[in-house]
């Protein structure tokens, strides 16, 4: 079953990177699904903060973050089918979905566990916006094994933040376990900080602790009722959390920052036995050991995206906790005006930049 196909366009404007910190605008064909594929019209497309840092600026990724020239860009996708390939076993036209960001092989040991963003297979692991056409257009060509359904109570532009801000966040709470509890601290309150403080809130924890320098962004936490306490980074930032927790330090941390100095206060302002996920790429870590891990019996957990499965009781959660990603948008475009949009986040002066397309 399709839709009309005369109210789908032949051609439409799409987004792509050239890698000099600008956006150019290309026409491309719009897609006919194949077998297991459907068309979606995009409605909201957010920009990711990887896509700054290995695309817009410089095509520094390699390997996973390898972007083709001429790709349409965006990998935080949610839109609407309006059109159907053969052989569907649980999507059809008039869905509302969410965009698993990274197609994989389907049949490697990763994929198998839902963890397509580790895919084995070099050959057929393809991510949206970056080996394979994106969001940042009116249609994105979806394979249906990469959808999640996004449920009425949320927008659109809730369900583009799931697949990878979000996602990679609940991925990464779910593994250090959070709960009523506990204080967390999150180092970097870029959108994915700011994610992380609404998901630990919404599991219960009782204090939030954030650490970021960028003023517009605490402001933005503080508005947003996401933070109790908020420092900047200097090098009395670990006595001040310190001093705050009674001398014992928190009992979750998470890195958003990226830094080293990030990491460090992570780990040096937590409390014995505590758990610490990175989620901030890139960069180093600097660490003595014995006194700041070994001694104090405390765990790191690395934690990258997040698996389909897991997407799906995001999903859930979402609903049941009343929260909405689509908060932490500060700035919208169209996608005629994404190079401003692409820039605005560049500058870090927003929360989360979003591309809209009109109903």
């Amino acid at each position: 079953m399709s839709i009309n196909k005369k109210i789908i366009p032949t051609s439409m404007l799409g987004a792509t990177l050239p890698g000099n910190s600008t956006v150019e605008m290309k026409e491309f064909e719009v897609p006919t699904p194949g077998f297991g594929q459907v068309l979606v019209q995009t409605k909201a497309s957010t920009i990711c903060g990887s896509d700054i840092r290995a695309i817009y600026r410089e095509h520094t990724g390699k390997g996973a973050e390898g972007y083709i020239p001429g790709m349409v860009a965006g990998h935080e996708p949610s839109g609407i089918i309006v059109q159907e390939g053969p052989g569907l076993k649980e999507f059809k036209t008039g869905d509302r979905v969410i965009v698993y960001h990274i197609s994989g092989c389907g049949v490697c040991y990763n994929c198998r566990m839902g963890y397509m963003i580790a895919c084995s297979n070099p050959t057929f692991r393809q991510a949206y916006g970056w080996q394979r056409n994106g969001g940042m257009a009116p249609y994105i060509l979806c394979d249906e094994k990469d959808l999640v359904h996004l449920p009425d109570e949320l927008t659109y532009k809730d369900g583009a933040q799931v697949a990878c801000g979000f996602g990679t966040v609940y991925e990464a709470l779910e593994k250090i376990g959070v709960s009523g509890d506990d204080a967390v601290l999150v180092t970097g309150l870029g959108p994915v900080g700011l994610a992380t403080l609404m998901l630990a809130k919404a599991m219960g924890a009782n204090k939030l602790i954030g650490v970021e320098v960028n003023d517009y962004r605490i402001d933005l936490a503080k508005k947003l009722n996401l933070v109790d306490h908020v420092f900047k980074p200097s090098d009395h930032t670990v006595q001040d959390i310190l001093d705050l927790t009674g001398g014992k330090g928190v009992e979750k941390a998470v890195d958003c920052s990226a830094s080293d100095a990030g990491r460090q206060t992570c780990v040096r302002a937590s409390k014995e036995w505590a758990k610490i996920a990175l989620v901030g790429e890139g960069n180093t870590m600097t660490l003595n050991p014995s006194p700041d891990m070994m001694h104090a019996q405390k765990t790191i957990y690395g934690s990258w995206v997040t698996s389909t499965w897991k997407m799906m009781d995001l999903v859930d959660r979402l609903v049941r906790w009343n929260i909405h990603p689509g908060d932490l948008i500060t700035d919208e475009f169209p996608i005629e005006r994404a190079g401003e949009a692409y820039a605005l986040m560049a500058s870090g002066h927003c929360g989360k930049v979003a591309v809209v397309y009109p109903d």
